[in-house]
């Protein structure tokens, strides 16, 4: 069943959901997030109902909207084998996220002001809401200067949320925040103006459009377009040598903000793949070895900070820069499976990550602390949240049968392709890309015993179990991860006919 226009409502749907909140937030208080649930719930299922089977055969949903013709500027929208799944899986993290914030940005604003402000509860899901939408149309969209403009919605509003809502020097960290990433926008921009330029060949005019990217493939301007495109995403990504600005804000926002800031940083790992993999595979070619290095040593010191870390935000901040890290080195694999396992990491590490970012903040708002070594024990008092992070930890660790095992598998058989060919430098990276995985495993299961297990401090004697409010979103998303992993070809199917599509390598180069 087809419904018109249901990509443009993909994108107006949170937008008129953040106008509600904001009109009707003194009147609903903290149930104003329901505005923003539904919003995004609703637009989702009617994505579901009417392009579900057309991207699941192969086909694709393109809508087209006149904005500025005479300068080769148009709105379009796009849902197919890559970004189908891609909006769905976000989007169920923020309709998760709408909910888990009720409750908490309750207790965080009363703890800011004093008492629960209405006005402040609005302006958080006004907010949130605009970068929901952002994060929609930066999926979707099929135009360069259409997915920048998209990019700059989703930055302002953020940097709002982390500096009227942060914890540690909120302000400072929003500055940290939208610098480090008007840098990458900028880089970006400059890749995009350049872009334009050439792709005006073989009397073809000058164009934006991603799909219109080959003409520039191979050509003069081909390695500076693609390297200062991925270059501003890598910033954005926070890979090593850029990553200072990722951590702190990840960790200092609201908590019930820090799964949202995942999907910002991780969502480059889909935009390479749709500019740069689709648009211009043979250049992003000579970037491949390379990268992937650049995503190992990214994978092995991140690892080894979040080691270092005890406050539970930053382990889970830090670790987002290795994960981020192993969606860039499948992508660089310049194979078929490697892509597709890389896009594929990329939705199960926002699922995994919303469910131990929301239980750092369920153990803040219960317990008060962030630091683990003043936890233990905490599994006798608090059964049921310790269960749902073990459970994340399976996610992000890629233990069966959780979506991150079916994501890591398929990806690292890409990765491992190259070498397979015949290349000592690729099967040297792709094996030191596994031996950091291992690292994973450590940084998400030793938390497990700090927190949840031993002696319980008599300062936590009087700890209760979280409202369902808060621990309910994580297990939907939880039963989600665990339905994928059992039934990969939900999001899998969709990946691998994208990326076979693609002129690159199948199973080898």
């Amino acid at each position: 069943m087809a419904y018109p226009y249901i990509l443009l409502q993909a994108v107006l749907v949170p937008l008129v959901a953040a106008g509600i909140s904001f009109l009707a937030g003194p009147r609903l208080g903290k149930k104003v997030g329901w505005v923003g649930f539904l919003g995004i719930s609703l637009s989702t299922v009617a994505l579901l109902i009417s392009g579900g089977d057309e991207a699941y055969s192969g086909g694709k949903i393109l809508e087209g909207y006149d904005w500025a013709p005479s300068a080769g500027l148009r709105f379009g929208f796009l849902a197919d084998g890559l970004s189908f799944p891609v909006l769905v899986l976000v989007n169920l993290v923020l309709a998760a996220t709408a909910v888990y914030s009720m409750p908490y940005m309750e207790k965080r604003v009363q703890a800011l002001y004093g008492e629960v402000r209405k006005g402040r509860l609005r302006m958080y899901y006004l907010n949130f809401l605009l970068v929901c939408s952002g994060l929609a149309g930066i999926v979707l969209s099929t135009n360069l200067i259409e997915l920048y403009l998209f990019l700059e919605l989703v930055l302002i509003p953020t940097f709002v949320i982390i500096s009227l809502f942060g914890y540690v020097q909120k302000e400072r960290v929003g500055a940290i925040y939208i610098i480090w990433n008007q840098l990458g926008a900028f880089v970006f921009l400059a890749g995009i103006a350049l872009a334009y330029v050439a792709t005006a060949t073989g009397g073809a005019p000058s164009s934006f459009e991603i799909s219109d990217l080959g003409r520039a493939d191979g050509g003069p301007w081909a390695y500076w377009v693609a390297g200062l495109i991925l270059l501003g995403w890598l910033v954005k990504m926070g890979i090593f040598g850029f990553h200072m600005w990722l951590p702190i804000t990840e960790a200092e926002p609201p908590t019930a903000f820090a799964p949202t800031m995942a999907i910002v940083s991780g969502v480059g790992s889909y935009v390479l793949a749709r500019v740069l993999l689709f648009g211009m595979p043979a250049t992003f070619h000579a970037f491949s070895l390379p990268l992937m290095a650049w995503g190992v040593i990214t994978m092995f010191y991140g690892g080894a900070v979040t080691l270092a870390q005890t406050d539970l935000k930053y382990i889970f901040a830090w670790s987002t820069m290795s994960q981020n890290a192993y969606s860039v080195l499948g992508l660089a694999s310049w194979s078929a499976l490697g892509v597709a396992g890389g896009v594929f990491y990329f939705t199960s590490h926002i699922l995994g990550k919303f469910v131990m970012f929301s239980i750092a903040g369920i153990l803040l708002a219960q317990t008060g602390l962030r630091d683990s070594r003043q936890m233990g024990g905490l599994a006798a008092k608090m059964p049921f949240t310790a269960a749902l992070f073990v459970l994340g930890a399976l996610i992000l660790s890629a233990v069966p049968p959780t979506s991150g095992f079916q994501a890591e598998w398929i990806m690292f058989a890409g990765i491992f392709s190259p070498g397979a060919a015949g290349s000592p430098a690729y099967i040297a990276v792709a094996f030191l890309g596994l031996v950091a995985t291992l690292l994973t495993v450590a940084y998400t299961f030793w938390p497990i015993r700090r927190v949840f297990f031993g002696a319980l401090p008599t300062s936590l004697e009087g700890v209760k179990e979280a409202p369902l409010s808060m621990t309910l979103p994580l297990l939907g998303v939880i039963v989600v991860s665990i339905l994928v992993g059992i039934y990969p070809d939900l999001v899998s199917k969709f990946l691998l006919a994208f990326a076979s599509s693609l002129p690159i390598g199948v199973g080898s180069q």
